[in-house]
């Protein structure tokens, strides 16, 4: 039995469950904090779940930010400076990593008011979420307004890459779960994957004739 929710019906639902649905409905997300730091030293630092990736070479990741009619710290931030770092989430910094979708004023730094605390590699511009087993440094490189919706899409470029070492696999594969990495499901689910498969690189399969 599956339940099914037409075009309009998904139009008007109760907002909190259509936010649910839709949200959740796409499958798991990666759960990363992005850090950035004001033009006058204010550090920020909030969750995402739709970040993804755009390119190897250049090394380049993407997210999606709603419309800026409200406050969006992040995305003033990096506007301003150019910078801004990615930080995986991890088991053991939930609640607090959580807590930083609440819509705290400019002035006040998301560090100040959970567990959460920054530290800054190789004088890059944006702080970094410390013990994090993933961490990026990332330079702002374009962005792209999403007419249907109003959202922009940010791209930056991977500048700097901070990666356990135990994470790092032979062939160059980060083993996320080795670290305990959550993985978003709609806007507030967080999972802690266990194991991988991997299959490798796939070629057609040859075809024999009678």
């Amino acid at each position: 039995m599956m339940k099914y929710f037409d075009e309009n019906t998904i139009e008007n639902l109760n907002h909190i469950y259509k936010i649910n649905l839709i949200n959740s409905c796409s499958g798991y997300k990666s759960a990363n904090l992005i850090g950035t730091r004001s033009g006058n030293g204010i550090e920020n630092v909030a969750v995402f779940s739709s970040v993804t990736h755009i390119g190897s070479s250049p090394a380049m990741l993407g997210f999606f930010l709603r419309p800026t009619t409200v406050i969006r710290n992040t995305y003033e931030n990096l506007k301003e400076t150019g910078y801004y770092t990615l930080n995986h989430i991890h088991k053991n910094i939930l609640e607090d990593a959580h807590h930083t979708s609440a819509k705290y004023d400019a002035s006040i730094s998301e560090f100040d008011v959970t567990n959460l605390n920054s530290e800054y590699r190789n004088n890059f511009q944006a702080p970094f979420v410390k013990d994090a087993p993933i961490q990026m440094a990332m330079k702002f490189v374009e962005e792209y307004d999403i007419k249907a919706n109003n959202t922009i899409l940010v791209i930056g470029k991977i500048i700097g890459l901070y990666v356990k070492d135990i994470l790092i696999e032979d062939d160059g594969f980060v083993n996320l779960s080795k670290a305990n990495i959550a993985a978003i499901n709609g806007l507030d689910g967080y999972a802690i994957p266990q194991a991988n498969t991997r299959f490798g690189y796939q070629r057609p399969k040859l075809q024999t004739h009678d």
